[in-house]
C-alpha cells in the first residue's frame, strides 16, 4: 500500500547533517518519514544541494532560489536576527516569501500532499494557507514569529493564518494562550523533539566548566550570564553558538580574564564532548526589546538529556520543562545577581550538581525526537484519516 504523502515547509533546515545549523526541523522530518513520504520546501543556503533525497526515498528536500546568490543571505540562520543585524537583508525578505509560495504550490501540484506541514506562522504558514481549503495544514510555531512580529498588519496576517489551520502546534501553555487569542480552536502544545546524548557527563577536579548553547542574539541573554560570571571567580565558560552579537559579547567578555572560550557552530559530536566536559549549562533566556523570546529551547532538552545540571531563566516553556529545584534551577531572567547566586550554590555542590543532572535525564525523555516524533506522526495520521 502507498505510504500517506507529507509536505513540509520551513525557512531553517541544515546544508549538512551536523553543519550547526539547528536540526529540530531535520529531526522531526526524520521521524515523519518512518511512516509518511516527506518533501521539505526550505530556501537555499550556500552550500546545500538544491535537491536531495535519503537512499530510501522516503525524505526529499527541495530548496528554493529567490535572491541573487552573492546576497541570498537572510536565510542563513535565523531570519528576523539577520534582518535585526543588518537592515539591508529585509529587502530579501518579499523576494523568499514570494519564491516560498511559489516552491509550495508547485510542490503540492506535483505531489498532491494528503497532509502540509509549516513552520512558523510568516512565512511559512502564509505561504501555505491557501492549500488548506484541499489539504489539512498543521502549523507549528517556535515562538519568534507569535511573539516578536506585532503591528496590525502582522497580526491580521497571522489571524488569516490561523483560521486556515486545522491544527495549531506550540512550544509551551503561554504560546497556546497567544495563538487561541488570535482565534485559534485546536491549540496543542507539542515542542520539538531534543536528541538525546549517548555521552555522560565526566567529573574532574579544576575549576567549575559552565557552558552556554545557543544563536548569540538577544533572546539568549548570554550578557547577562557573562555579567554574572563576573561575580564568580572559580569558574570558566564556553559558549557554543554564532549570531550578529558575537562581537560585542565577545568585548564583554575581555575583561573576564580569558575564561571565556567562544566554541562557534559545533556539530553533533562536538557538542556532545562539550555537554559531557562540563558541570552545569545555563540557559539566560529573556525577553528581547522586540518582544521575541524563546518558546522552548532545543538545546536546553538536550542539555537535560545529557545528564547535566541547568540553570535556566523562569520563562513560560522553560518553566514547564524544569521543575525547579529538583530538575533545574530556575532564576529571574535578566537577573545577573540571581544567576551568579545559583551557579555559585551549584559550583561547591557536586553532589547536588550529580542529583539535578540525573534528574533532568529522567525529565528530557519525554521531550526525545523519538517521542516528539511519535506524537506529531499521530497527528498527521489523524488528520490524514
Amino acid at each position: 500500500m502507498a505510504r500517506p504523502r507529507a509536505l513540509v515547509v520551513a525557512t531553517t533546515y541544515p546544508a549538512h547533517p551536523g553543519d550547526g545549523t539547528p536540526a529540530f526541523v531535520a529531526d522531526l522530518c526524520a521521524e515523519l518519514a518512518l511512516e509518511f513520504d516527506v518533501t521539505v520546501v526550505v530556501p537555499a543556503v550556500p552550500g546545500a544541494p538544491r535537491r536531495s533525497q535519503t537512499a530510501d526515498g522516503s525524505l526529499t528536500v527541495v530548496r528554493h532560489r529567490y535572491f541573487p546568490r552573492r546576497w541570498e543571505t537572510v536565510a542563513h540562520g535565523a531570519i528576523l536576527e539577520n534582518v535585526r543585524a543588518h537592515r539591508s537583508a529585509a529587502i530579501q525578505i518579499p523576494f523568499l516569501w514570494l519564491s516560498q509560495a511559489c516552491a509550495v504550490r508547485k510542490q503540492a501540484k506535483q505531489l498532491k500532499p494528503h497532509v502540509i506541514q509549516a513552520h512558523w506562522l510568516i512565512p511559512a504558514g502564509a505561504s501555505t494557507r491557501g492549500l488548506a481549503r484541499r489539504t489539512p495544514l498543521v502549523v507549528t510555531t517556535l515562538g519568534g514569529d507569535l511573539y516578536a512580529l506585532r503591528g496590525r498588519l502582522p497580526t491580521w496576517l497571522k489571524r488569516r493564518v490561523v483560521a486556515a489551520a486545522r491544527v495549531v502546534t506550540v512550544m509551551n501553555s503561554d504560546m497556546a494562550s497567544l495563538v487561541r487569542g488570535l482565534g485559534g480552536t485546536d491549540v496543542r502544545v507539542m515542542p520539538m523533539g531534543a536528541r538525546l546524548s549517548v555521552v555522560d557527563p565526566v567529573a574532574q577536579d579544576g575549576p567549575l566548566r559552565l557552558l552556554a548553547v545557543g544563536r548569540l542574539v538577544e533572546k539568549k541573554g548570554f550578557d547577562v550570564l557573562l555579567a554574572a560570571l563576573a561575580s564568580v571567580p572559580d569558574a570558566s565558560l564556553t559558549v557554543v553558538g554564532d549570531g550578529p552579537g558575537r562581537v560585542a559579547l565577545e568585548s564583554a567578555a575581555a575583561g573576564l580574564g580569558g575564561r571565556v572560550h567562544f566554541a562557534g557552530q559545533l556539530g553533533r559530536e562536538a557538542l556532545d564532548e562539550a555537554y559531557a566536559r562540563s558541570d552545569i549549562a545555563v540557559f539566560p533566556s529573556r525577553p528581547a526589546a522586540s518582544g521575541d523570546q524563546d518558546g522552548l529551547p532545543v538545546a536546553m532538552l538536550e542539555a537535560m538529556g545529557s545528564g547535566l545540571a541547568v540553570i535556566a531563566s523562569d520563562l513560560p516553556g522553560l518553566n514547564e520543562a524544569i521543575s525547579n529545584g529538583e530538575s533545574g534551577v530556575l532564576v529571574p531572567p535578566g537577573d545577573a545577581a540571581a544567576l551568579a547566586t545559583a551557579i555559585g550554590e551549584l559550583a561547591g555542590d557536586q553532589a547536588r550538581r550529580r542529583a539535578l543532572g540525573e534528574a533532568a535525564k529522567v525529565r528530557a525523555a519525554a521531550y526525545s525526537i523519538q517521542a516528539v516524533g511519535a506524537g506529531y506522526r499521530a497527528l498527521l495520521r489523524e488528520l490524514v484519516g
